[in-house]
């Protein structure tokens, strides 16, 4: 007997759901005064960092690998070394992914799972006290 079991990336949506959440979350980033530091640390066109993160939770959630097809292992925390993450840009991060997962997933069982791993890897990129 054999189930069909699909992966999050299929059940919140998959490419569409995972272009809004990301355009939403770098909207957030740069329009909400307590996303500052968060926002001071990442690049004046951020077009760049919202591909790049579209590619990654494309293949974090189970779709397609199209960063590590692109650009190789993700090694997150090496490749952030270079941005000071002290606990203020971390939670303004935080701030922005949350109000961005509530505002374009609807199921609260799928943010609940989302949410757990992101917010551990969110502690894990701070680099600075």
């Amino acid at each position: 007997m054999t189930e069909d079991v699909i992966t999050l990336y299929e059940a919140i949506g998959g490419d569409t759901t995972v272009r809004a959440l990301v355009r939403h979350f770098y909207h957030l980033m740069d329009t909400l005064p307590e996303a500052a530091r968060c926002r001071a640390v990442h690049p004046k066109d951020l077009s760049g960092s919202e591909e790049k993160f579209y590619e990654y939770l494309t293949g974090y959630f189970g779709g397609p690998q199209l960063y590590m097809e692109k650009r190789g292992h993700p090694m997150l925390r090496r490749r952030h070394m270079i941005a000071e993450i002290g606990p203020a840009e971390r939670d303004e991060w935080l701030l922005c992914f949350r109000r961005a997962l509530d505002e374009t997933i609807e199921s609260e069982m799928l943010r609940n799972i989302i949410w757990d791993p992101v917010e551990r890897l969110a502690h894990h990129m701070q680099n600075k006290e």
